[in-house]
């Protein structure tokens, strides 16, 4: 049983393909606890293993990687790197209290890159770096490193020095601080002598080491002055001072492919990183509404933070990272947000999709419970003396939608449910009925997400599903007033039906509901059938006459009429109604009307030329621009929502995935003339 002192939380994070996985596999794989590494090409990986990543060759998910090494507990919190998949890396981020973010040594800073360093600067989070694939073809260490000091600054700071041969291939590493030298002998690191060539970099190095040691405390800053010399301990405690306070980043590097330098950054991840009372700091909100700092505690009363859900054919689990005191199989807490108590299940160690009972979970580890089927991902457990609820999940906002459609008719139902099912994995998406369009809309960060949810709806579900475009909510309204008359008469032998209206229609500038009004004289149509000609002109402006969609901004006022003293009835004079406001909306210049959006896009300066391009061509109107705290700019726009169905994919490929926005519904504005055609056309197939 590991101590909080003892345990390690860690986020791998970086762009899609710099290694991460492959850095989890090396490092399980020297610790003993696999005994052949698997590669990603190959679907083997102990961090891959749901189907789809399989089958994709891309991490999905996150995935907890528990390593054992010198007495501590490392737990590995693997993400995607894909940025449809960023839903994931928010939970990760919640569970860890430092970060890796893995670089490779062919690519250099990628936009996954500067993403994983704004989450980390956003969270105040401790990090590291660790630049990968060292000595595949074509990589640059130097390049690489030169890169990150350019951009980050001296915090950079490098804690190892490469060795490479004649061709600028890496093949061992040097330990700054211990002054010695590895490289990899199938897959075991041998100890070899130091290279003379080297001698003055790993002087270099350690000065500069020493120097950011000495500026995390005034005596050492003394000393440093007085040409001192650091104890190891004292360069150790200094650099993990240093981490802590954001003041300095090591920089490690390696390969997973031959395990160099795993075993160094397991030693740095020991010494410099936090351990979970040191780390990520939580805000909470007890019972009376206060919100109070959360002091992750060993000593506190039992609480935990549930930051990912997993409901496959394996079962289901409750992620949770223990925040205060312990947990076992018999405790029993309160659901924060529901107020419930639940007793926990079975605890398990996760590694990868393999679980292993527990009998308890420490402060500051992480596990999983098995089947707590009223526990959902973001919901704080804690004890009934301290009730408390840790914020919630920042999901990125879904920013892509389309309507989501069985293959076999009837199947509604069985998409919806197995839909409900994976946003207990995956809460970063949302399902919604649409009534006016009468379509599933499904929505969320991206199309290979969406991709992802209808591939599992097949194997896990057995249902088959097609994507398409959602449709665009249109309006109608008339653009001048007319009056019609509608008479219905029916005579079947017996007691007939007469109805007989005479409606004027008007149009209004506000596009709220129908207003009816009656200017009746004399009693041509008595006050108790108001109602039902009311009722007949609200249930016909549901149907436009031009495309079939609800009728907005109409007055209705009935101004005369006749009746029947005997066939008259409410029936008769709602079907009359109905007659004339068929008769009179096409005479009406009745037009169409669509949603209009209000477009905020945040892009680096220099996409914005591009950006502003794209939105003319979308028929977009041009607000304003903003410069963000971030050195971005805001561009702000109104731009026709039927132009944006594909605008997160556009965005990304534009701006190579540096560009975000939010759209929100404003009015809704007339269609121009040339663009109504072709909407009209679209609605009369669809009803076909």
């Amino acid at each position: 049983m590991y101590t909080v002192n003892s345990i390690r939380n860690v986020v791998l994070l970086g762009h899609s393909g710099s290694g991460k996985s492959a850095l989890a596999e090396s490092l399980l794989y020297m610790t003993g606890a696999i005994m052949r590494m698997g590669k990603n090409a190959d679907g083997n990986t102990v961090s891959d293993y749901d189907p789809e990543e399989t089958r994709r060759n891309i991490s999905i998910s996150t995935s907890v990687i528990p390593v054992e090494y010198n007495n501590c507990k490392i737990n590995l919190l693997d993400t995607p790197g894909a940025f449809d998949f960023s839903g994931a890396v928010v939970e990760a981020l919640r569970a860890a209290d430092a970060a890796i973010l893995v670089i490779s040594a062919k690519d250099g800073i990628t936009v996954g890159f500067e993403k994983a360093w704004k989450y980390c600067e956003d969270r105040n989070m401790p990090r590291m770096i660790y630049i990968s694939k060292v000595d595949e073809d074509n990589s640059d260490y130097n390049a690489t490193f030169s890169a990150l000091r350019e951009k980050y600054g001296n915090k950079i700071a490098p804690v190892v020095a490469p060795i490479w041969n004649g061709s600028k291939k890496i093949t061992g590493i040097i330990d700054v601080l211990n002054k010695r030298a590895y490289e990899m002998q199938n897959l075991k690191r041998v100890e070899i002598a130091v290279p003379a060539d080297k001698e003055s970099v790993i002087e270099e190095f350690n000065d500069a080491l020493k120097e950011a040691v000495a500026e995390t405390d005034e005596a050492l800053m003394d000393r440093f002055f007085e040409g001192d010399d650091f104890t190891y301990a004292e360069m150790i405690n200094g650099l993990h001072q240093g981490v802590k306070d954001l003041s300095l980043f090591p920089v490690l590097c390696g390969s997973g492919v031959t395990c160099l330098g795993s075993l160094m950054l397991m030693d740095h991840i020991i010494s410099l990183l936090p351990n979970p009372e040191q780390g990520n700091y939580h805000k909470a909100t007890a019972a009376d509404g206060k919100v109070e700092e959360f002091v992750v505690s060993a000593g506190g009363v039992p609480s935990a933070f549930v930051f990912k859900t997993v409901s496959d054919q394996y079962g289901k689990y409750s992620f949770v990272k223990v925040l205060s005191g312990s947990i076992t199989s018999d405790t029993t807490l309160v659901n924060a947000r529901t107020g419930e108590t639940e007793k926990l299940g079975r605890l398990y160690a996760m590694c990868g999709k393999k679980s292993t009972e527990v009998k308890e979970l420490t402060c500051g580890d992480i596990g999983a419970i098995g089947k707590m089927d009223k526990v959902k991902t973001g919901d704080t457990l804690c004890d009934p003396r301290k009730v408390v609820s840790l914020k919630g999940l920042p999901y990125p906002p879904a920013c892509y939608s389309v309507a989501i459609v069985p293959k076999t008719k009837g199947q509604e139902d069985k998409i919806a449910a197995g839909l409900n099912r994976l946003n207990e994995e995956d809460p970063s998406f949302n399902l919604v009925n649409n009534a006016e369009t009468r379509q599933m809309v499904l929505s969320g960060t991206g199309d290979q997400q969406l991709d992802v949810l209808v591939s599992k709806l097949k194997s896990r579900f057995g249902v088959d599903a097609n994507l398409i475009p959602a449709k665009v909510a249109y309006r109608e309204k008339i653009k001048k007033s007319v009056q019609a008359h509608g008479r219905h008469k029916k005579q079947t032998g017996g007691s007939g039906q007469f109805g007989d209206v005479w409606v004027r229609f008007e149009p209004q500038e506000e596009q709220d509901d129908m207003i009816f009004a009656e200017e009746v004289f004399g009693g041509s149509v008595p006050r108790n059938f108001y109602p039902a000609v009311e009722k007949g002109i609200q249930e016909a402006v549901q149907r436009g006459p031009l495309a079939g969609y609800p009728m907005v901004g109409l007055k209705a006022v009935l101004y005369d009429g006749s009746y029947h003293p005997v066939d008259s009835n409410e029936m008769a004079f709602k079907l009359a109604a109905i007659l004339a406001y068929k008769e009179a909306m096409p005479q009406a210049n009745p037009t169409l009307l669509e949603p209009i959006g209000a477009l905020a896009v945040t892009v680096p300066e220099s996409y914005v030329g591009d950006v502003m391009g794209d939105l003319s061509k979308r028929r977009g109107r041009p607000m304003g621009m903003n410069p963000d705290a971030d050195g971005n700019t805001v561009i702000e726009a109104e731009v026709p929502m039927a132009e944006m169905g594909e605008y997160a994919i556009d965005l990304r490929a534009m701006t190579q995935a540096r560009g975000s926005f939010t759209l929100e519904f404003v009015r809704y504005e007339e269609v121009p003339k040339a663009n109504q055609a072709k909407i009209i056309a679209d609605a009369k197939n669809d009803e076909e």
